[in-house]
């Protein structure tokens, strides 16, 4: 995994609030997270979030589930995907693209379009989450070539300067997220084709979508986002478990290492 950085590229993050790595793992790591991945999913089954807890989050037959097969928290259960995605300087690495002191998990996960899947709508991803930050982020991971053809991210550079925390739901209509933010249609996207191995990073409130897969074969990739030490709790349940909901109350720093493990800190 190379997490080594230049200044140029993390002027080119923060500016652009999304960057796109060439060489981020090897053939043999792609390989390897390919396997773990592909154990996961099956032990998982129907189950989207691994953990207690979370019994009700379950594949369906709707819209949703057919833009992408998703599987998150798989470092709860899987050592190499654990191995990656909490590993200290892939940890300080992001913390230096967002110019922050630490940062813990929020949550991983496979994102795999099947043959044929629905395209994914614009969408910001930190309003989802249940704590609002203007340094949060995520890596994205591309495990199979990921082309025009089925799916490659979109991203919108710059949208995360002047997004608020206003959301739509990932559906049908695509452009959606464009009537709550009528500024982002004059923006020139980002066309992020990767090879296996390459990775993205983008800023948790940096408008990005993905295209259909218009392929017989699936476009693999693992991702997984993360938020700034001291982040607090907005009330909002996203991936949280009930139990975890109960035990908590709106301004809460987030900080169990059973849910958001610590994997870098300055200090």
């Amino acid at each position: 995994m190379n997490t080594n950085l230049t200044q140029e590229q993390i002027d080119k993050y923060q500016r652009d609030g999304c960057i796109v790595f060439e060489e981020f793992l090897t053939e043999d790591e792609v390989e390897e997270m390919l396997k773990a991945v592909s154990e996961s999913v099956e032990q998982m089954g129907k189950q989207k979030v691994a953990g207690d807890g979370n019994a009700e989050m379950v594949e369906e037959d709707s819209y949703y589930d057919s833009v992408f097969l998703q599987r998150l928290n798989l470092w709860k259960i899987n050592d190499t995907i654990k191995k990656y995605f909490l590993s200290p300087e892939l940890g300080e690495m992001l913390c230096k693209l967002e110019g922050i002191d630490g940062i813990r998990v929020w949550h991983d996960q496979t994102l795999q379009k099947p043959p044929w899947a629905n395209p994914t709508a614009w969408h910001l991803d930190n309003p989802y989450w249940s704590f609002h930050s203007k340094n949060a982020l995520s890596i994205w991971i591309a495990l199979d070539d990921a082309t025009l053809e089925n799916g490659c991210l979109h991203y919108l550079p710059g949208s995360h300067k002047i997004a608020r925390y206003d959301n739509v739901d990932i559906g049908e209509n695509i452009s959606d997220l464009f009537k709550h933010y009528p500024e982002f249609r004059s923006i020139e996207p980002v066309v992020a084709k990767m090879k296996a191995g390459m990775a993205g990073v983008h800023n948790g409130l940096s408008a990005h979508g993905a295209g259909p897969n218009m392929t017989p074969y699936p476009r693999r990739a693992m991702t997984c986002a993360y938020m700034p030490i001291g982040s607090r709790f907005n009330g909002q349940k996203n991936i949280l478990s009930d139990e975890q909901v109960a035990k908590l109350k709106v301004g809460d720093v987030l900080d169990d290492e059973q849910q958001n493990p610590l994997v870098w800190s300055a200090k």
